[in-house]
């Protein structure tokens, strides 16, 4: 269990790496440039690696849950699109986005934390990744610019997702010595993810200051909408969970997004300026976790206390 000092630390990291991306943001976007893009993808997969670790791929299986979840992304994305449309085409963009992106590559770190199981999150982020790539580039074509590819998405998302998870079972039978200290040092995974929060949030600030000559309007416009479909998909994966008995997997499968894959097909396939709700939808689902860990941290000091 986590000690209150560790508690107090984890549940302060993310606004201050947040803080450190966006005052060192250039730095960040040299750093990137200088990997030519090869160390988000380079953190993801260490921390994946690290998180499936601890993961026997005989205990994955997809449940009831995960389809609901899959039925809330098909159908949320439309509604959000056609509710919206009426006020901005771009808005309209920005919000389907926000709710048709798959579930992020940390959801599964942050998951773990807050007590959810992790292969019931592992068997959704497969599952997940797996719909997006089948059901986004039609999605993409009849409100994009029509050219996006199944092979486009998949190439984005299977080398960072079903890389890590196959050498990380090869590592627990082959070497399970030291699959057991991975394992067993799982908390190394939060610290990478941390480390690619805050090269992500370098890259969104220096984004919205190159494009300053935007409708300030519409952006605040898409920064409120995202924060209402980040708080509402977060609730409505928790009433989901819970019914299944996993509030926390519900709650982070649905609500933590894959903001760098949202960004990108926004920006490649629909107004670009629609990109600025998944941008913000990466501080709000970042403070919804703050809190959430902070929630969880102070449960289980309670229940500590009260032994």
């Amino acid at each position: 269990m986590l000690k209150p000092s560790a508690h107090t630390m984890r549940t302060m990291a993310m606004p201050l790496g947040m803080l450190v991306g966006a005052l060192f943001c250039r730095e960040m976007e040299w750093l990137e440039n200088a990997t030519q893009g090869w160390l988000t993808p380079l953190f993801i997969g260490s921390m994946l690696f690290v998180t499936f670790c601890k993961v026997d791929a005989r205990n994955i299986r997809l449940q009831m849950m995960h389809l609901w979840l899959i039925m809330f992304q098909a159908v949320g994305c439309f509604v959000v699109y056609y509710a919206l449309r009426p006020i901005s085409e771009v808005v309209a963009q920005g919000a389907m986005i926000c709710v048709l992106a798959p579930i992020a590559m940390g959801a599964v770190v942050i998951g773990g934390m807050l007590g959810a199981k992790v292969e019931t999150m592992v068997a959704y982020s497969l599952l997940c990744n797996l719909a997006v790539a089948i059901f986004a580039p039609i999605i993409l074509s009849l409100y994009g610019n029509g050219t996006c590819s199944v092979g486009e998405i998949l190439g984005r998302v299977a080398p960072m997702l079903i890389l890590p998870f196959v050498l990380a079972q090869l590592c627990r039978h082959l070497t399970p010595k030291v699959g057991g200290w991975v394992a067993a040092h799982g908390q190394i995974s939060f610290y990478i993810w941390l480390m690619s929060l805050i090269v992500i949030i370098g890259r969104t600030t220096c984004f919205i200051i190159d494009h300053s000559e935007a409708d300030r309007r519409i952006e605040l416009l898409l920064a409120v909408v995202a924060l209402v479909i980040c708080a509402t998909q977060f609730i409505v994966g928790r009433i989901v969970g819970r019914h299944y008995g996993d509030a926390a997997a519900g709650g982070q499968s649905l609500g933590q997004k894959n903001t760098v894959m949202a960004v990108w097909m926004a920006q490649s396939f629909l107004d670009p300026l629609s990109s600025v709700a998944p941008t913000a939808y990466i501080v709000w689902q970042n403070l919804v976790n703050s809190y959430q860990l902070y929630r969880f941290g102070n449960n289980v000091s309670e229940k500590e206390r009260s032994k």
